[in-house]
């Protein structure tokens, strides 16, 4: 077929775009030719469209079963349900890389785009900036992770079909949202580079990459959120996170991203903190092309990650050496444009915000360690070191009670200077009326003292919120609701999403505690008790799929001898692979997941695990009301760009 071949053209052609991009810009800054700098923005968008018709291309050979291409016969087959042929370009190394690519140059785009109030030699910079990232990972996908390569003469008619674990809705979105994310904090770290080049670090520097950062971690969160549902409801083992390594590499950037994002808040507020906040643009960059390399080296045994030629994975460690060492060079030179005259004392909203952005960068620092660690030592030959969820857990519950503290405070102290007293005050009735709750609650869910302080601390970030509001709003002659609304968006989104982690930390901390699981033996007409509810093994059936045949049950469910509802587990076996996989039966309600997985039979009786989950659903429905926040944050009209206001300020 002749698209694949113009696709690979296409991938060619948009390198040499991206060499542009990254070159012309920055000559034209030094020559002061703007013709030359405005070439950045029709460069941006030249790549883009080649990328999207090169993406088009391979989503064509897959749609029409085009298995001379050795990308596509190795994950589709003719049987494969065309919505999953469409998902299966990203499901293998080289079209997850092409996904990879795509979405950096639409994230360019867009800041082409967006950014046309901005100075011209600060957007010529920050396009230049991202066209050298293009160009390294464009090099990348053409030299070793090529998707258009062609298995002629020898190829498979039918394909070997996409892995049965990547064929689930869930993985329909889930990789693209956690590329937005990833590959939305080049962003930012293209306007940190912009402004050291250009000697301007203040306080429009940090506005003007804000927007773009709580856009990169909104995404970010969602894909985490999207990998944790997909990881509850497929693997069968009913766990929202396992610290499996590739779980960590996104949640390590997320970490990294949440502090810049932070950080920039001070910036832009009160111009300090401006190496911090560099320094955490470089970090979260870094932490995302790491995420890339630790899925793609082959060093990790996951799930998730892509079993590759470990040269792939060097390649792009060499990416990441390059363009970090090239960063923290330029920031060592520009060392002196750091320097803030702003002061501020020890009790301050500053210190609050610099403490939070400690934790979250030590928490960091914890996950990197655990995560590479086993990997370091294996390397230096001390022995092979298995690091699992109980360090992780030991280490995370002191840092995430701390931070909670920190969100509770930070957003009432004041700027520059905060009284003791004053503060004490503002928190006296949030703290007690939160003690006195989470003694209430915890006496009647059953007691546990790290449940109690958890709870005690949650309720106290919710009180301190809308005592904040209440204190914004206390000259305000409008009545409460009417006033919230306005208040400017971006200190509505914050709000929203504090309210969002604490939804989601209430789910983590409850679900941790009050599950109840079981693993037994069931044959037709056996019944166990899980929790407040009865499950009965009452029917199988033979099923046949597009490309499966299963086995499924019937488990019908009681509470208090009245039925509920019927569930229906599966037990699959995908015949072109011949790959058993466990397809769960979930009842979800706001409250409590009851949740069926249909494990082997031994002829007159089958493994069935069975778990009543309370609060699961509030971690995903916390990281949802998280993303709104950061995108109502992110369209706060004064993060709207205009020609006009921009050169008033210059």
């Amino acid at each position: 077929m002749i698209i694949p071949e113009l696709g690979q053209y296409a991938l060619g052609l948009a390198l040499v775009v991206a060499l542009l991009q990254g070159i012309l810009p920055l000559w034209g800054i030094r020559r002061g030719q703007s013709g030359l700098q405005e070439l950045g923005r029709t460069a941006a968008y030249s790549q883009a469209g080649l990328l999207l018709f090169s993406f088009m291309a391979l989503e064509y050979a897959f749609l029409h079963n085009d298995f001379t291409l050795t990308y596509v016969s190795e994950n589709s087959n003719t049987r494969l349900p065309f919505y999953y042929k469409m998902s299966a370009l990203w499901g293998g190394h080289e079209g997850s890389l092409l996904l990879w690519e795509l979405v950096l140059t639409l994230w360019t785009a867009a800041v082409a785009v967006f950014s046309q109030g901005l100075p011209l030699e600060v957007r010529a910079r920050v396009l230049a900036v991202l066209g050298w990232v293009s160009a390294a990972f464009l090099a990348f996908v053409l030299t070793t992770s090529n998707p258009f390569t062609h298995g002629l003469p020898d190829f498979p008619p039918d394909g070997a079909d996409l892995n049965p674990l990547l064929q689930d809705p869930g993985l329909i979105m889930h990789p693209p949202m956690l590329y937005m994310g990833y590959v939305g904090f080049s962003v930012p770290f293209a306007f940190a580079m912009a402004g050291l080049l250009g000697g301007r670090l203040d306080s429009a520097w940090a506005r003007w990459s804000r927007p773009w950062t709580l856009m990169a971690w909104c995404f970010l969160s969602l894909g985490i959120a999207l990998g944790s549902w997909w990881s509850y409801y497929v693997l069968g083992w009913g766990g929202w996170w396992f610290w499996d390594p590739v779980e960590n590499a996104s949640f390590m950037p997320w970490l990294a991203g949440t502090a810049l994002l932070h950080s920039l808040a001070v910036t832009e507020k009160r111009g300090v903190f401006k190496a911090w906040t560099t320094l955490l643009a470089i970090l979260s960059f870094a932490l995302s092309v790491l995420g890339t390399f630790l899925v793609r080296s082959g060093v990790l045994t996951s799930v998730h990650a892509f079993a590759s030629d470990p040269s792939r994975g060097f390649f792009v460690l060499g990416i990441l050496t390059v363009m970090v060492g090239s960063a923290l060079v330029l920031f060592a030179w520009r060392a002196p444009l750091l320097v803030t005259e702003s002061r501020y004392r020890l009790l301050s909203r500053e210190t609050l915000l610099l403490a939070n952005n400690l934790l979250l960068i030590i928490a960091c620092f914890v996950v990197f360690l655990g995560t590479l660690f086993p990997l370091i030592s294996e390397v230096m030959h001390w022995g092979k070191i298995s690091v699992g969820p109980p360090y992780f857990n030991f280490v995370f519950k002191p840092l995430a009670l701390t931070l909670l503290f920190f969100l509770a405070a930070g957003p009432l102290a004041r700027w520059k200077q905060q009284e003791v007293a004053d503060l004490l005050r503002q928190l006296a009735w949030p703290a007690a009326l939160a003690l006195s709750l989470s003694l209430l609650l915890t006496s009647l869910a059953g007691w546990h003292t790290l449940v109690f302080v958890g709870v005690s601390l949650l309720l106290l970030v919710v009180l301190s919120v809308f005592q904040d509001i209440r204190r914004k709003l206390r000259h305000s002659r409008s009545g409460l609701w009417t006033g919230f609304w306005k208040l400017a968006r971006s200190y509505r989104g914050m709000q929203l999403a504090h309210l969002g982690l604490v939804v989601s930390m209430t789910g983590i901390l409850l679900t941790s505690f009050y599950s109840v699981e079981h693993d037994v033996r069931m044959a037709l007409g056996d019944q166990v008790t899980v929790g407040p509810f009865d499950f009965r093994l009452s029917a199988l059936r033979s099923v046949n799929g597009p490309n499966y045949t299963s086995q499924q049950a019937r488990v019908d469910v009681y509470r208090g001898g009245q039925p509920v509802r019927s569930l229906w587990p599966e037990k699959r076996l995908y015949t072109v692979r011949q790959m058993p996989m466990t397809k769960v039966a979930l009842a979800p309600g706001l409250i409590q997941d009851l949740y069926v997985a249909l494990g082997d039979s031994n002829g007159s009786a089958w493994a069935v695990r069975i778990y009543y989950k309370p609060f699961v659903r509030w971690i995903w429905m916390g990281a949802l009301l998280m993303a709104c926040g950061g995108v109502m944050a992110a369209f706060d009209p004064r993060y709207r760009l205009r020609r006009d206001r921009v050169q008033t300020q210059e």
